[in-house]
């Protein structure tokens, strides 16, 4: 009689894991699990993620499995599929040659420093202690040192740092967590520190280098330093003398530092955090976040007049070295003049930073591409990116139809880029403002290199519909196709790539302005909207802006043109703040031009409503830094308990105007419809801004607090958005543009919209303001490439 045939207990597993796995160690960590746990077989990087092909008992392969799932930072698994084979007999475990065509097909964002790399520049007997440039698979920099993929050393900033014999095993050892890791450097062989004087003469080299900067930061001096992304100026944060020459020679007078506390203890000394906002902190991105303030200890002129201060830790092993030195909190700033782009190179600093910084803490290590601090904040639960720079870009949004490939351009402030293809669409890192050579010349180099990164052949191009706008006036330089999106639209469909919506939304875009397809400047927009059409439901009542542009600076204007539309030329009996900021030959000029209708265009912009109100309520009339009045009008709102709304009605049209038809000028990528639904007659529902206004100058003749005051008008936009999404029937409202960084603003509204039993969504990986206007422009070409 045969005998019955043995049963194995070994299985196998062909296993592959998408998601954040490449150029971040995960081969190695695989590596380390399977070898520990007994399994035999081999571990690649594929064009899907990573493949492991792994044979061993099953209770090892479920183990496996299971530590996938939970895979260290900053590896990120989004899915794991398993197929199960036949044993082959495999024995030791393998990390094989990649896959043709594998790597990541967009580079990773740069990562913080990780605390075993900080063990590292801090142990007295490793042969890294106190080297600032040391990193590994876990850490370092990535998107601001690659040239051209695949990422390779010789396509990196590296490519001139052959690497010794000890750096070169560690490269070679699976078992290593520097396997593979392109940056990997040590003092034998890798960048080099050197402090120079304001003439440009070297000081001191590498560690003496770094005594020699905190040596000028305790005498009170500005140290520029060159990170990761740029050139950063650094000062003393308890220092108010300091500060305030910091401000001075920078020509920044109001607007909030940035402050880069030793660790997470010291600034849960200085702010109040919570759980989500310290693991922002402590994160892979390790941005500046948003914190509220305690009694700090901080010079006054840090973030003057602020609640909330800016707050992080140092993200890069030359950071941390430099506050292990001193034992205080540094002032980190960006190492620009106002108004210009970040310094990259020592000699770009040297030249344009001259006057400001005392002096210079520089390296060899090229930076390729330059990255401000992103900054975040924690608003109705949730992270939300404000600015999308180190740690966050690129950011890769899926796009099922983003097939023919399109660069959009963005628009003119807070500039980003943005390329679709491939069913994604990529946005680039933070640019600045497109208002001076240097800013475009920085935003022509994203707009050549991010197509090329993403492996993506523009076919198209997208743009704002305003025709003045720095990227709008590029479009035509490129030699391809130009779709405008409309800017409120674009505000509402970056949301909506965002968060993965299809069909029609209500999409809610308060800002502080944009071309309206009308050919007026729209900011306070109620739009129902899908990617590939937009029909405006409702909007805020029009008012003018006396001066034009320059009433976006100056909050005391935009408040003179509400006060005019409301009450005529005859002010004289009204003693208010903005009357007041005025001299009478100037008032008198403004009120004739208001009288006229020269150079005071009319807006619908929220923007401009709350610069209006922060004037009323004394709280600024002329602003150093874009939206200084809105965060004063916010803060004295947050100091208040919860209140009831002004009134805000909608009424059925304009008490002031009738619907204006489409501008015939403007030629958009989708159909866009002015006519406007209130139910019954086909027009515009408008928000009345009078009786708000009423109410409030009423409040304030009898003495109501400033901070009550600010709370009923927040309080009122909020009631607004959910009455208008009560009357058409909303299902999914989309919460968009600059106004929705107001932290208070996003939770009322938020919450309100909840209890509504309405679903709500609102930005969060992309910013709310212009640096998302790429991202829903890309979006929208998409679906009309798609229908087409």
């Amino acid at each position: 009689m045969a005998r019955p045939a043995v049963q194995t207990a070994v299985r196998r597993a062909r296993i592959t894991v998408s998601g954040a796995v490449q150029g971040v160690g995960f081969r190695p960590h695989v590596y380390r699990l399977a070898t520990a746990l007994g399994l035999g077989g081999w571990v690649r990087n594929t064009p899907r993620g990573v493949q492991i092909d792994a044979e061993g008992e099953p209770a090892a392969l479920a183990a496996l499995l299971d530590a996938l799932r939970a895979a260290p930072a900053p590896a990120r698994v989004d899915a794991i599929e398993t197929d199960w084979q036949a044993a082959a007999g495999a024995s030791g475990f393998a990390v094989v040659a990649s896959e043709p065509g594998a790597g990541p097909a967009l580079p990773l964002p740069d990562l913080a420093v990780c605390a075993d790399c900080l063990a590292d520049i801090r142990d007295p007997a490793g042969r890294r202690f106190d080297y600032a440039f040391t990193s590994c698979s876990r850490c370092g920099p990535r998107y601001s040192i690659i040239a051209g993929l695949p990422y390779d050393r010789s396509r990196t900033a590296m490519a001139g740092f052959a690497m010794c014999a000890a750096c070169a095993a560690e490269y070679a050892d699976p078992a290593d967590r520097r396997f593979h890791h392109q940056a990997n450097a040590c003092p034998a062989c890798g960048p080099r520190l050197t402090l120079h004087d304001a003439a440009g003469r070297v000081q001191a080299r590498d560690s003496a280098a770094l005594d020699a900067a905190a040596h000028c930061l305790r005498a009170g001096g500005i140290v520029a330093l060159m990170g990761i992304g740029g050139f950063q100026l650094l000062v003393d944060a308890r220092d108010e003398a300091a500060v305030a020459r910091l401000r001075a020679r920078k020509r920044r007078p109001d607007k909030p530092f940035a402050v880069m506390f030793a660790d997470g203890e010291a600034v849960q000394a200085a702010c109040a955090t919570t759980p989500d906002e310290r693991a922002l902190l402590a994160g892979p991105a390790a941005p500046i976040v948003l914190l509220a303030r305690r009694r700090d200890g901080l010079a006054p002129s840090v973030a003057p007049g602020q609640g909330r201060l800016g707050a992080l830790v140092p993200y890069s092993p030359l950071h941390a070295l430099l506050l292990d030195r001193l034992g205080f909190a540094l002032v980190a700033t960006s190492g620009n003049r106002a108004g210009e782009p970040l310094c990259t190179t020592p000699a770009e600093a040297q030249a344009r930073l001259a006057g400001i910084a005392d002096v210079f803490l520089v390296h060899d290590r090229p930076i390729l591409r330059a990255l401000d601090d992103s900054l975040v904040q924690v608003a109705a639960g949730r992270p939300q990116v404000l600015r999308l720079a180190r740690g966050y870009a690129p950011l890769a949004v899926d796009c099922p139809d983003a097939n023919e490939a399109v660069l959009a351009l963005g628009g003119h402030l807070k500039a980003a880029v943005a390329v679709g293809g491939g069913g994604r669409i990529v946005l680039g890192q933070h640019l600045g403002d497109l208002d001076s050579v240097a800013a475009l010349a920085g935003f022509d180099a994203a707009a050549r290199e991010l197509p090329e990164l993403a492996g993506v052949r523009p076919a198209h191009l997208a743009c704002d519909a305003h025709p003045d706008y720095g990227s709008s006036l590029r479009a035509a330089g490129f030699g391809l196709p130009v779709w405008r999106v409309q800017h409120h639209h674009a505000h509402v469909a970056a949301v909506m790539a965002e968060h993965g919506i299809d069909g029609e939304v209500l999409g809610v875009a308060f800002d502080g302005a944009g071309l309206g397809s009308d050919g007026t400047l729209w900011g306070g927009e109620f739009l129902l909207a899908s990617r590939l059409r937009v029909r405006r439901v409702a909007s805020l009542r029009p008012f003018p802006l006396p001066g034009g542009e320059q009433a976006a600076r100056e909050p005391r204007r935009a408040a003179l043109g509400l006060l005019h539309a409301r009450f005529g030329s005859d002010l004289d009996a009204f003693d208010l703040p903005p009357l007041r900021a005025f001299d009478p030959a100037e008032r008198r000029t403004l009120l004739a031009a208001l009288e006229r209708g020269i150079n005071t265009p009319r807006t619908s912009s929220v923007g401009r409503l709350f610069d209006a109100v922060a004037g009323l309520l004394g709280l600024c009339q002329r602003m150093s830094f874009e939206a200084q009045a809105a965060l004063a009008l916010q803060g004295a709102a947050e100091a208040a308990p919860p209140q009831a709304p002004y009134p805000l009605p909608l009424v059925g049209v304009d008490p002031d105007s009738s619907v204006i038809p489409a501008h015939a000028g403007i030629q958009h990528a989708v159909q866009l419809d002015v006519t406007a639904f209130d139910g019954d007659r086909g027009h515009g529902l408008i928000a009345d801004w009078q009786p708000l206004l009423d109410a409030l100058l009423a409040d304030r003749a009898c003495g109501v607090p400033v901070p009550l005051i600010a709370g009923r008008f927040h309080a009122a936009l909020a009631a607004l958005i959910v009455a208008v999404a009560t009357r058409i029937g909303a299902q999914r409202v989309v919460l968009a543009g600059g106004c929705f960084q107001n932290r208070l603003l996003l939770e009322l509204t938020a919450a309100r919209l909840a209890d509504a039993g309405v679903a709500v969504f609102w930005p969060q990986r992309a910013p709310p303001g212009d640096g998302g206007l790429a991202l829903g422009q890309a979006a929208v070409c998409a679906a009309a490439g798609a229908a087409a």
